[in-house]
């Protein structure tokens, strides 16, 4: 007697349909379980007998083996309790092998036969869809989260009595037991709107400049670097950078979904990530969990900022070496773990956000308060090394905040998170127009080649462009970066050529390094 179950499971943040056949057959009585296992994938046929034995089903005194194909894929960290259980009374004739046509089974069983939630079930359900199967038995845990996929039919059981009664009902009265799990896309992204943080730039006063910036970086998806004196509102400033972000497409919701569903994080009933992502590590925080991997591979910080922010505050208390984690993944916008289990590769297009004191006491170079040695100030500041600080996008200093801002105590003079992000969403708009068909979302993602075809600069532009390449001494990198900076901000500004004033203002933001590393280093 011989079965054979679809399931599905995930490797590193990939999804794969996985074989799960069955075999009962005479002999000495035992319980086998192949196909490349780890310890507690194996340990799924305790929790298959026991449940089946609650379930009110006794196991034959046969010889039980199943295999769990490909073999050339470890089996860590999936769940694979349902589909065995479901595998096992098919192969000796309690589940008819025609009502298990098409469809994919997963889920995890407790020893009284409830069906747990399991991890990863987004990314399968796609994969499912994408191979052409037409239902998919998962967790009702699960089953929201599943049916934010179209054109598949979404069944959520709780309990292993539930889902052998589905599958021996009659076909035309299966939907009547358990009708198919339906979700509306749009209420769930209006649901994520009226979600949104209360935080406000409307509650900072001062810092026009410090707004200024942030609002170019949300526009085109720059990284962005805030250097003040403590307390000048720099972490404040970077809390409220989602507020005014252009929000997730349903194409960018499913991406970062299903990272969150590999990661375990998407909450109890939550179907989608509507909202862009702000991810804010401690500085302690370890280089496998900032960048990915471990024994069992998964997303760490970088790839949970997917489509979102991470922000780095205190950025020099990062050690350097975890810092220049994060070149690679800035240029490529994915990350690569390579281990002897094999290489993973993990999304990680995120909006790079880092504040920073300018030394350890935080005042310089105000030399009546600061009393940092020159050696204290490269020490510290040398943490962010110069491949990284050519990695991001816009610099900008947070002054001291003036006390007529603070006793000023009227919010309806300072300008909200609602107005910023009207602009930011138009000059959105005008990029999705300009890069239509592309594959760009961002002016931030153009390459040289798409630079030389967007960004296109008149001859007195070009020749003003040239001078200052020379005089700050930019890298190439950095050449690239100021015509992206200047192409948003012509975009802010409504306008189709980049013109002097954008390209100046682009470059103010190549000046703070500066002021601050190269005169350390001299």
């Amino acid at each position: 007697m011989f079965s054979s179950i679809v399931s599905g499971a995930v490797h590193g943040i990939s999804s794969y349909l996985m074989q799960v056949e069955v075999d009962v057959s005479d002999g000495l009585p035992g319980f086998n379980m192949v196909g490349f296992m780890s310890g507690e994938v194996r340990e799924a046929k305790d929790r298959v007998r026991v449940a089946l034995k609650n379930y009110g089903f006794k196991l034959p005194p046969s010889k039980i083996t199943v295999n769990l194909s490909p073999a050339d894929i470890k089996k860590e960290g999936i769940v694979v309790d349902l589909p065995v259980a479901v595998g096992i009374l098919t192969a000796i004739g309690e589940i008819s092998e025609d009502s298990l046509q098409d469809t994919v089974v997963l889920g995890e069983l407790g020893l009284d036969g409830e069906i747990k939630a399991v991890k990863g079930t987004l990314p399968i359900v796609m994969k499912a869809k994408e191979m052409g199967y037409r239902t998919v038995i998962l967790p009702k845990a699960n089953s929201r989260e599943g049916a934010v996929i179209d054109g598949i039919k979404i069944i959520g059981v709780s309990s292993l009595q539930e889902a052998v009664a589905y599958l021996t009902a009659d076909e035309e009265e299966r939907d009547e037991y358990i009708p198919p799990t339906v979700v509306d896309i749009d209420e769930i992204f209006r649901e994520g709107e009226r979600r949104q943080s209360k935080l406000d730039f409307a509650d900072i006063n001062g810092q026009a400049g410090v707004k200024r910036a942030v609002e170019i970086a949300a526009a085109g998806f720059h990284h962005i670097l805030l250097i003040g004196p403590p307390g000048s509102g720099k972490s404040m400033v970077a809390k409220r950078i989602p507020t005014i972000l252009p929000p997730l497409s349903l194409k960018e919701s499913l991406e970062v979904s299903a990272i969150y569903s590999v990661a375990g994080m998407l909450g109890e009933n939550e179907a989608l990530i509507t909202a862009r992502p702000f991810m804010a590590p401690h500085h302690l925080i370890t280089e496998t969990a900032l960048t990915g991997g471990g024994s069992i591979p998964h997303p760490g910080a970088i790839s949970l900022s997917h489509r979102g922010v991470l922000f780095l505050d205190e950025m020099p208390e990062f050690s350097r070496a975890k810092l220049d984690l994060l070149r690679q993944p800035i240029e490529d916008r994915k990350i690569n773990i390579v281990r002897t289990k094999g290489t993973f590769s993990y999304p990680a297009d995120f909006m790079l956000a880092g504040a920073l004191n300018p030394c350890p006491c935080g005042y310089y170079p105000d030399r009546n308060k600061c009393k940092c040695t020159p050696n204290e100030i490269r020490r510290y500041l040398g943490h962010i090394s110069g491949p990284i600080l050519d990695r991001i996008d816009i610099c900008v200093e947070a002054p001291r905040v003036d006390i007529s801002d603070l006793s000023r105590g009227n919010k309806s003079a300072n300008e909200s998170s609602a107005a910023i992000r009207k602009r930011v969403l138009e000059a959105r708009k005008r990029q999705q127009e300009r890069f239509a068909g592309t594959g760009l979302n961002f002016n931030s993602e153009m390459s040289p080649k798409d630079i030389e075809k967007y960004c296109a600069l008149a001859p007195k532009e070009k020749s003003f462009l040239e001078n200052a390449f020379c005089t700050m001494e930019l890298s190439a990198r950095a050449y690239h970066k100021v015509l992206r900076i200047a192409r948003t901000i012509a975009d802010i500004e409504a306008c189709d050529n980049i013109t002097q004033l954008h390209l100046m203002e682009a470059l103010s933001y190549r000046m703070t390094d500066g002021k601050y590393w190269r005169q350390q280093e001299e």
